[in-house]
């Protein structure tokens, strides 16, 4: 199994308030979409000379 990147007592409270259910592969896919996000944007930041710190411009 992959690593969560998502905390999932969060998520499925937040589905449930709006009256939705979460489905057996609904974190994996989210945390997996997670993951692609932070590695696009290490990989964005590593484009601009002496940076080391993530912000919102790299999303």
């Amino acid at each position: 199994m992959a690593e969560t990147f998502v905390v999932v007592s969060k998520v499925k409270k937040m589905v449930k308030e709006a009256g939705f259910r979460t489905g057996s592969d609904y974190i994996t896919t989210l945390s997996a979409k997670i993951e692609e996000t932070v590695k696009a944007s290490i990989e964005k930041a590593k484009q601009a000379a002496n940076k080391k710190t993530l912000g919102a411009e790299d999303i």
